[in-house]
Formats: structure tokens, sequence, C-alpha cells
């Protein structure tokens, strides 16, 4: 594996266009995808983006999906574990919905194989916002206002029913993407877009740290599920929708993307780690030994500095805060 060090991130012992075939795996792409089954039209994301922050989307019309996916806390809640109906702590924590539009599988544990599947799945939750989607359908039908929404994004008299509500949901959910940010006009070719510590830890990341094994590609993830070997409990993560034969997946759950990472934490699928050197830590001790444990989880010896090389490249993955309409509810 090519290493880069030196104050530019220079491979040692490589040439410049092993650099760039580096930087080419981290590289923003051109544009958001849709599915053929649901395209994108700029009616249907205003509905979606309308419904996504509508809390009458929840038994109690007091939680929305933007509750928990807050974009002032990076399109999550800032809290260890989420809150659910009637205040009950859930055993997960909420994650970001950036960069979904280019997901395979959703949820930490994968049980969604599509936005539209995943945009049901917290609101008819029991535990989360507790609703059907017979009795949403029943509400927008009564809101006027809704009935020229949906006829704007999907056409016809009777536009509202449970299927469109979730591909509203998803399509706008497609476009949350995080904007630009250093790393990419570094990686662009603006060489000063990152200070030196920043590409130290690039250097790092991709290297000896051995960070880039999961946490690939543009969104810094690889859409897998691992066994990192943190405190387990009877969650099984990934290992609940598998045969018990395939042991890997035993409390694996889903890489999270490092783009736009809160720095403060918590971390993990359920905040167990509260800062980013308890992260560092847990992956230089290489977690703990079970069958299931990733076989790329090794432990890794990295210094002070080394840790703070890191800490900046994962900064550099930032962008900056973009502002947002909120939308004014039917």
């Amino acid at each position: 594996m090519t290493r880069f060090t030196g104050p530019a991130s220079t491979p040692v012992g490589a040439s410049q266009r092993d650099l760039a075939a580096w930087k080419d795996r981290f590289r923003r792409p051109d544009g958001v995808p849709h599915p053929k089954t649901n395209p994108a039209t700029p009616e249907k994301v205003v509905l979606g983006k309308t419904l996504f922050f509508d809390p009458r989307l929840s038994r109690s019309s007091s939680v929305s999906c933007a509750t928990c996916h807050n974009p002032s806390l990076g399109w999550s809640d800032g809290l260890s574990r989420a809150v659910g109906f009637g205040m009950v702590p859930l055993s997960r924590r909420t994650p970001q919905v950036r960069n979904l539009a280019w997901g395979t599988a959703f949820q930490w544990d994968g049980r969604a194989d599509s936005l539209e599947a995943q945009a049901r799945m917290p609101i008819t939750a029991p535990d989360e916002m507790n609703m059907s989607m017979d009795l949403i359908v029943e509400r927008l039908k009564a809101l006027p206002g809704y009935k020229q929404l949906f006829r704007d994004a999907f056409g016809g008299e009777e536009s509202i029913g449970a299927r469109n509500v979730t591909a509203a949901l998803a399509t706008f959910q497609r476009t949350i993407v995080s904007g630009e940010a250093p790393f990419d006009r570094w990686i662009k070719g603006e060489e000063e877009a990152i200070g030196p510590d920043a590409r130290r830890g690039f250097a790092l990341f991709t290297g000896k740290a051995n960070c880039a094994a999961c946490h690939s590609g543009w969104r810094f993830t690889d859409d897998s599920f691992h066994d990192i070997g943190l405190r387990a409990d009877d969650d099984l993560g990934r290992g609940k929708f598998v045969p018990p034969s395939v042991t890997a997946m035993r409390y694996a759950f889903k890489t999270p993307s490092l783009r736009d990472l809160r720095m403060q934490g918590p971390y993990m699928h359920d905040g167990q780690l509260s800062s980013l050197d308890a992260v560092i830590e847990h992956y230089v001790k290489g977690g703990e030994r079970r069958p299931s444990l990733s076989f790329e989880m090794k432990p890794v010896e990295l210094s002070v500095q080394e840790r703070r090389y890191l800490t900046a490249f994962l900064e550099s993955l930032a962008a900056e805060p973009s502002s947002l309409t909120l939308p004014q509810l039917p």
C-alpha cells in the first residue's frame, strides 16, 4: 500500500501519478443520481421538503423528520442516542442524512434497500413517529395546500397516497448533499486549500492507519457493514438480517460517512464514544477480539502528533454551512 509522508503528502517511493490515482478515488462526482422509478422534479423536491419538516407526519403532530435530522446539527440531533415516541430513549444514534443519493443500503443495519423504503420506516415505527401511512394520507387530504403540492409533483386529482409521500420524501433527501470542502479543492489541484497537517493526515488515512479500507470513495464510506470491536450488547446490527452462519455480520453496522463530521461527537451507531480522541484510541487498540471482528481491524501505533494529523484531515472534509429556507407548511 502506498504511504504518503512529508509536508506535501508526497508518496515515498511513488510517483505523482500514484498520488493522482489516490486523489481520484476521493473525487466528487458530477450531479446527483435519482432512480428511473422516481425521477426528480423541482415540484417533487418542494413537496418532499415540506413533508420532511411537517410534524403532522407523527401521531402526536409534534415530531417531524427534521426533529431528529436537524440541519442545524448536521442533519442529526447531536444526541448519543435518539429519543423516540413519548420521549423514550432508543438504542441507536440518529444517523445524518447527507449524501444518501449514492447509498445502496440504509439504516445502521441496512434493512432498507432504497431511500423510499427508508422514508417509511421511522414514520411507521411504534417507538419513533408511531404513525400509520393510512392516517398520514387522511391528514394530508384534509389540508387544501397539500392537494395542490401533490398535484404539482405527481399530477392528477387523487395524487395523495402513501407511495407518493415516500417518493417525495426520498427525492428531497437526495438533494441533501455536502458542499465543496477544502479537501475537494485540494483534490482538484488547489494545493494550498488544506494545510500540511491535513495532507499528512491524508497520508496516514490512506496508508499506515488504513482508515480508507472502509471509509472509501468521495463520501468516505464503503456502504458496507463491519464489526469494529465496540463494546457489544444484544444489538446484532446487520447480523439480525442474515443467517446465523454469517459470523462476520454479528455486531456489524454500516460504515458512516466522514464528510461534515461533527467534531464534538458523539460517535458510533450507539454513541458510545463521546470524542474523536476516543474514536482514534479505539482504532489504535484494534477493538475487542471476537470471531465477528472485521479483518481490517488491527492495532496500529499512532503518535500524539499523528493523531493530530488525522484530526486535521477530517476537519478538511467539512464544507462551509449552507443556508436553508424552511418551507411554509400548508
